[in-house]
């Protein structure tokens, strides 16, 4: 009996089981597959799709993380990465030829910037932003070698919420692809192709793991573009290694209940800094006090774990927040069941300029926690002691 319930999916999608009859999926620590004969090995690569051959192509491990990601966000197929960074850069460079161009949300993850300003113009493509508020200028934007429309929502490391029915309407108009990051979200909590995204990228390395272990990244999608994206990286080789497609394949059957507690905690942690004195601003997408709070509500099943609050002080006060968390993690990752607080201007956007850092919404004070899994009220005392 199947299920559309993301929480049975994720437990029940089995891809195949091996003549022992495994409850759980075996580990297949394999680089290459065998055939019976001259007649198998040439109709296998003639029809690669029905065979593994080779597990840079695809492997059970991987073909069962992607079929769960598949089922969860409403895709026809994908493809598994090394890093969430590699599944960016491939599907860019899959679906783009030199001389095309981008329309991007200003305020992305910053090695996406470093890839819009230093890697992609190597091939001649270029990038024009819109700023979260400026949705409606986006058509103004385009140019006849525009191919694509990216952004994330929620948005790194600031919390916004992009409208994802608006730019799948203005894509379709277009004929462009739309891109979604869905990090931040998870595919438990929403599925930009519902609101007309063509592609959707994960950082598996964040909430899907949710444990700080492993490195992935998939991007799912249609048929068509999942097709060239495939060909890309199956003769470029950043495919995901079976042991962390096996580890982020059991992380998804914990994610639906994993990802209720991170929400419940990082709402009570954006109540209490809502309260502090030494706070200018909070950011938290179920906060009634989000700009962008009914959009979120109709788009996200609940607000996620990351809290954005502005301090008191500039960036100074940033750092000196930092060197007094007792409790919490000061790591550059997000998405571990260990809470985590970054000072996005000194750490992971630190080599933008501050101009560009301001138009993505990270001011020097601006600091991202990601709420993990503890005690909730030991995270908040760890917070107010640093901030008093």
């Amino acid at each position: 009996m199947s299920s559309n319930h993301i929480e049975t999916q994720a437990i029940r999608t089995q891809i195949e089981r091996s003549q022992y009859l495994e409850h759980s999926n075996p580990l297949y620590l394999t680089s290459s597959y065998i055939f019976e004969d001259a007649e198998d090995m040439r109709a296998s690569f003639a029809d690669e799709k029905d065979r593994n051959i080779y597990s840079r192509y695809s492997n059970p491990n991987t073909s069962e993380f992607i079929e769960k990601i598949c089922k969860m966000e409403g895709a026809e197929r994908g493809y598994a990465f090394a890093s969430g960074m590699s599944a960016v850069f491939s599907t860019f460079a899959a679906l783009l030829n030199a001389g095309d161009h981008i329309i991007s949300s200003r305020s992305v993850f910053g090695s996406t910037q470093t890839m819009y300003n230093n890697i992609l113009p190597k091939w001649n493509i270029s990038t024009n932003y819109f700023k979260i508020n400026e949705i409606d200028k986006i058509e103004s934007l385009i140019q006849p070698n525009t191919k694509v429309i990216y952004a994330e929502s929620p948005t790194n490391p600031a919390v916004d919420i992009l409208d994802l029915e608006l730019l799948g309407q203005i894509a379709k108009k277009h004929n462009l692809i739309l891109i979604i990051d869905n990090c931040f979200a998870t595919p438990y909590l929403q599925q930009p192709i519902k609101f007309g995204a063509d592609i959707v990228i994960h950082s598996a390395t964040k909430l899907i793991d949710g444990q700080g272990r492993v490195l992935g990244g998939v991007t799912v999608g249609s048929e068509a573009l999942i097709q060239k994206i495939y060909l890309f990286s199956r003769n470029t080789g950043p495919a995901l290694s079976p042991f962390n497609a096996w580890v982020l394949s059991k992380s998804l059957e914990t994610l639906p209940v994993r990802v209720d507690k991170h929400c419940e905690n990082a709402f009570k942690v954006a109540q209490f800094l809502e309260t502090h004195n030494k706070v200018n601003l909070v950011k938290y997408p179920f906060l009634k006090s989000h700009p962008q709070y009914e959009l979120a509500k109709k788009q996200m099943k609940l607000g996620g774990n990351i809290v954005a609050f502005e301090i008191k002080g500039g960036i100074e006060a940033g750092r000196n927040f930092l060197n007094r968390i007792k409790l919490l993690s000061l790591s550059a990752n997000l998405g571990d069941t260990r809470s985590i607080v970054t000072h996005p201007a000194s750490t992971t956007h630190a080599k933008l300029s501050e101009d560009d850092r301001l138009q993505t919404g990270i001011t020097g004070g601006l600091v991202r926690v990601s709420v993990g899994l503890e005690y909730v009220d030991d995270i908040i005392n760890d917070l107010n002691q640093a901030l008093n």
